[in-house]
């Protein structure tokens, strides 16, 4: 007897599932094959709002602890600020996921800090991060699978990217120019951590922190946009838009 039933579709794949992560990266929205501009650079921090919820608790912090050298007020103001970020995402029925990422990390900061007395330590999380970060590129590049050109190679259906030489030069440059950027980043702030010096790490945290991420995003698009072409024809643009 022979089975009519209609095969039931399969669920997304890992590799779709790390697809659409890809479109909703910063680096989607200044996808090779297309022009960036200042909006779509914003766009890739999380608009006029992400940035805000990015840099705003860190500033409070430095602002808060500089005049007080209170410890709990200094990080808990920023907490409190990442729950009204929350709510007002909430209300104005915005994303909330990513306030709410950004209420987690500085809850967990702030509860090492105050576990640990230290106010240096509500910057061990950020630094652990960075850590992760740059083991994730090295071991894509020991692998000879450069991690940018992974990304790249998903926003822009290119699986054969490795097979061109110009490609997998370009891809390898910039995996190594993230690598630059987490490097830099450990190379200042660990110093200070271990020095307790919290103030010069709460700025030195803000300054390599957003501006030093859109600089590495422009960075990133100027040597991928000459070796991979988008092609227009694929849904991605579609994804990337919405």
């Amino acid at each position: 007897m022979s089975d009519d039933r209609t095969p039931e579709p399969e669920g997304p794949t890992l590799s779709d599932a790390f697809a659409q992560a890809a479109r909703r990266s910063g680096l989607a929205k200044v996808a090779p094959g297309e022009t960036p501009t200042a909006s779509s650079l914003l766009a890739a921090m999380g608009g006029v709002r992400g940035l805000i919820e990015s840099i705003l608790p860190g500033f409070g912090f430095l602002v808060i602890y500089a005049i007080t050298k209170d410890l709990v007020l200094s990080v808990l103001a920023p907490v409190v600020l990442s729950v009204v970020f929350v709510l007002v995402r909430l209300v104005t029925r915005s994303p909330v996921m990513p306030a709410i990422a950004g209420l987690l990390g500085v809850g967990i900061s702030a509860g090492l800090a105050l576990f640990t007395g230290r106010a240096e330590d509500n910057f061990v999380l950020g630094i652990g991060i960075n850590i992760v970060c740059l083991l994730v590129l090295l071991v894509s590049l020991v692998v000879r699978r450069p991690f940018i050109g992974v990304i790249v190679g998903l926003l822009t259906g290119d699986s054969g990217w490795r097979a061109d030489p110009a490609k997998s030069r370009v891809v390898l440059i910039a995996t190594w120019c993230w690598v630059g950027l987490f490097v830099v980043r450990l190379a200042v702030e660990v110093p200070l951590y271990l020095t307790a010096q919290t103030e010069l790490l709460a700025g030195a945290k803000l300054v390599l922190g957003v501006p030093f991420y859109a600089a590495m995003l422009w960075v990133t698009w100027l040597l991928v946009r000459t070796a991979f072409a988008r092609n227009r024809d694929q849904p991605v643009a579609d994804d990337v838009a919405r």
